[in-house]
């Protein structure tokens, strides 16, 4: 069964953001415009105004007004019936990669990873209820949806999701937990929040996290988190492969301690950097 990489169509409220109630600070305008951008995906990447507005919850004028300053700034092209989004707009998104140099200096401790256990490695950080990919380093395709720099999966059934989900209160994970979309995306998914709140607290006891085809048929991950000098998980890391090739008991006997090793030494790494 696939699973979604990216936002759906029609951007939903997060249990982050459903939590926020807008003040004096807000700018709504800025809201819609972001509202907008979001509104384009690998399902629709390009659209009409109306289904801009559909998509972003505005109205015609509304939509039209944002995309033509996209246009403007750049972001946005349109060929007078159909918009899509320009190049420029991943200057937003890497932004936050520039922003945070960790990731230059993990990307060498994630290729000798990959080397080392033969599985493909990916880095993600928590936002809202998903995960989003920020580093991954493929050894060959082993899922049937496309995963890069950007790419969003549910928290919930994804071994990264639970261990980021396990830095958190367990009254803040247990919110989340309840404002997913809590799906059986194959015969395994654990939709229970009560079962998945057990999960995240032997992820948060054990310090690493296993989940066997949960988010795909044949699929199985290993997490393990990322801690900066506070003793705070700012993402996590993972090994992935195929159930047929990598059983839960070779991961853990075989990969597992190359995995924690990875961790401590990027954990090493974001310390310096603050340093």
């Amino acid at each position: 069964m696939a699973t979604r990489a990216s936002p759906d169509p029609k951007p939903a409220v997060t249990g982050d953001t459903a939590a926020r109630v807008p003040g004096d600070t807000y700018v709504q305008s800025f809201a819609r415009g972001l509202e907008v951008i979001r509104s384009f995906s690998a399902q629709a990447p390009t659209q009409t105004l109306s289904e801009v507005a559909e998509r972003a919850g505005l109205t015609r004028a509304g939509a039209r007004r944002i995309l033509l300053t996209l246009q403007t700034l750049g972001y946005v092209v349109t060929d007078g019936r159909q918009f899509r989004l320009t190049p420029r707009i991943l200057d937003l998104g890497f932004a936050y990669l520039s922003s945070m140099p960790i990731w230059n200096l993990a990307e060498p401790v994630m290729e000798s990873l990959v080397a080392e256990v033969k599985e493909s490695c990916s880095a993600a950080a928590l936002d809202g209820t998903d995960i989003v990919y920020v580093m991954r380093v493929p050894t060959h395709k082993i899922m049937r949806i496309n995963l890069g720099v950007g790419s969003r999966l549910p928290a919930y059934c994804t071994a990264m999701g639970r261990m980021l989900l396990a830095d958190l209160p367990a009254d803040e994970a247990a919110r989340l937990l309840a404002a997913s979309d809590l799906q059986p995306l194959t015969k395994h998914t654990i939709i229970d929040i009560d079962a998945l709140l057990a999960k995240v607290a032997q992820a948060r006891k054990q310090g690493w996290c296993l989940v066997i085809q949960e988010l795909e048929e044949g699929l199985i991950a290993m997490a393990a988190p990322l801690v900066n000098r506070a003793g705070r998980t700012v993402a996590a890391l993972n090994i992935s492969g195929q159930v047929n090739r990598t059983t839960a008991k070779v991961m853990q006997e075989t990969m597992l301690p190359a995995l924690l090793a990875a961790t401590r030494e990027m954990s090493r790494l974001l310390e310096m950097q603050k340093g």
